[in-house]
């Protein structure tokens, strides 16, 4: 009966054993943490100002790199509006040329969310800008020569589209040629701005208002 006690005795010495072995270890543990704190922020309070320069330098390389893209991008759009001027540029570009070039007559003249969204299965639609007063205009681009007229199916199709499906206030239909008579008028009809050659050089030139307007 006398050895069960001491079993109990030497149990319990090896388990306060390992309670202060593992306290030291904690102990350990929590000091090298805050050793290595005391150490982090004493680094970072010495090197406050190295930090604050670097900082600074970062943010001023930032806004010059800013400031050069947005030059840049005035220069490239004010170098565009001036190839615009006159009605012979329009007349030595390709469709697709035609649709950016008539995006950039809608960014000068005050239009914003202005996108060329001209190509296979477009539903009518070239250019969708909104106005300076807020209206949701579209713009069919026809590019064509002398000879070639816009015709009252390609109005029609205009018409059958911006509205409904493009959600858009206004229509335009511009041209380098011009419209034939049927077509002219259903346009007069339905409130469509027929936008012939003679427009778009006025309007190129900035000599007469923008055809929203």
């Amino acid at each position: 009966m006398a050895r069960r006690p001491a079993r109990r005795r030497r149990r319990s010495a090896a388990r306060r054993a390992q309670a202060r072995n593992h306290g030291i270890v904690l102990f350990t543990l929590t000091t090298a943490a805050v050793v290595l704190a005391v150490l982090l922020l004493g680094w970072l309070l010495h090197h406050l100002m190295l930090l604050l320069c670097l900082l600074a330098v970062a943010l001023a390389v930032a806004v010059v790199v800013v400031r050069g893209r947005v030059a840049a991008s005035r220069r490239e759009h004010e170098g565009q509006v001036a190839q615009l001027r006159h009605i012979g540029a329009f007349l030595s570009m390709g469709p697709k040329e035609f649709e950016h070039a008539l995006a950039v007559l809608c960014r000068r003249d005050g239009c914003t969310e202005v996108t060329v969204v001209g190509g296979a299965g477009d539903l009518a639609a070239d250019v969708l800008a909104t106005t300076p007063a807020g209206q949701r205009i579209l713009i069919q681009a026809k590019r064509y020569g002398p000879k070639t007229l816009v015709g009252s199916q390609d109005v029609q199709k205009v018409n059958g589209t911006y509205r409904d499906v493009h959600r858009c206030d206004l229509a335009l239909v511009v041209t380098t040629s011009t419209f034939t008579k049927a077509a002219a008028a259903f346009c007069a009809q339905v409130g469509i701005r027929a936008v012939d050659r003679r427009a778009l050089a006025l309007w190129a030139e900035g000599t007469s208002r923008p055809p929203w307007g």
